[in-house]
């Protein structure tokens, strides 16, 4: 008995025969006719080297072997049945998921508070985890579903790898309340002299999507002036306050620091931040009531 040889189709037809004790009552569950079931039972009797169901004066009695099929195979059918249903419905109330998300350790700290909030909210039973990938490794932990999304400074290349902008962002500076230029006026904004004379403390994280930070440096011909870099954002705050260094981040993160005083940059530079998904959940409705949620609580118009 080779099991590869098995139609699949006939254990839809041993199930509903099992489950209505008739041959034509089965047959009319699957729109099959009654010739077309009675077909399909010979040639699962004949697979099985069984008779699977016997004629008696009380209606079809099964077999021992019937009786150790018949509801393994429905158990895995219903199985199957309620995946389908569950690719295709989604309740964020009732649902146990587990999301799995890539941020980096900025996107942790601005991203996750509020949506732990949210899903605490909509979704109470979900769980999350930030699975931090770097940036290059984006795409194939979205592929092999190692990861469900991921949001920074990406910008995928890969087939199949989806992005969605979420929003443009641009740099500032951050300093203690207190600092002042060594020269020139103190305004809401930097002069390119101001900051070339000021200490510069950078985060350089190991799985970051913000090393354009440095690069941005190297380019405007600043990268001299870093005295410091910090493997984490969360150290910028108290390093800022505790010294007369001057730190460069995204205006988010600044926004979200207002005890620090934020300055604009002589020029501005500006990136995207996107949300980055797998065509192979494009369909999936849970997995696209998330990106939605996303959308809702970062997207912004640029």
């Amino acid at each position: 008995m080779n099991f590869r040889q098995l139609d699949l189709n006939l254990l839809r037809v041993l199930a509903a025969i099992h489950r209505s004790g008739s041959v034509t009552a089965a047959g009319r569950s699957l729109s099959l006719s009654q010739s077309a079931t009675s077909n399909a039972l010979a040639r699962l009797r004949d697979f099985f080297q069984d008779d699977l169901f016997v004629r008696s004066p009380a209606g079809l009695q099964r077999t021992r072997l019937c009786e150790q099929l018949a509801p393994a195979v429905l158990a895995h059918l219903l199985s199957l049945e309620a995946l389908v249903t569950d690719r295709d419905q989604f309740d964020p109330a009732r649902s146990d998921t587990t999301w799995r998300l890539s941020l980096s350790d900025l996107g942790e700290m601005l991203f996750l508070p509020p949506l732990a909030s949210a899903l605490r909210q909509r979704a109470p039973q979900t769980r999350i985890s930030n699975i931090s990938v770097a940036g290059t490794a984006v795409a194939t932990a979205l592929e092999t579903r190692e990861i469900d999304c991921a949001i920074g400074i990406l910008q995928p290349r890969h087939r199949g790898v989806h992005a969605d902008l979420l929003f443009r962002e641009q740099y500032v500076a951050i300093t203690a309340p207190g600092w002042r230029p060594a020269s020139g006026r103190a305004g809401s904004s930097l002069t390119r002299t101001q900051l070339a004379a000021a200490s510069l403390v950078v985060a350089s994280p190991t799985a970051t999507f913000h090393s354009s930070v440095e690069e941005m440096l190297v380019q405007e011909r600043l990268a001299d002036r870093i005295v410091l870099r910090a493997r984490h954002f969360g150290a910028l705050p108290e390093l800022v306050t505790t010294s007369d260094l001057m730190a460069i981040v995204p205006a988010m993160y600044a926004a979200s620091r207002p005890h620090l005083r934020t300055w604009k940059l002589p020029f501005a530079p500006k990136y995207d931040v996107r949300l980055v998904w797998h065509a192979s959940t494009a369909r999936d409705a849970a997995q696209q009531w998330l990106r939605a949620l996303l959308h809702e609580l970062f997207g912004r118009t640029p």
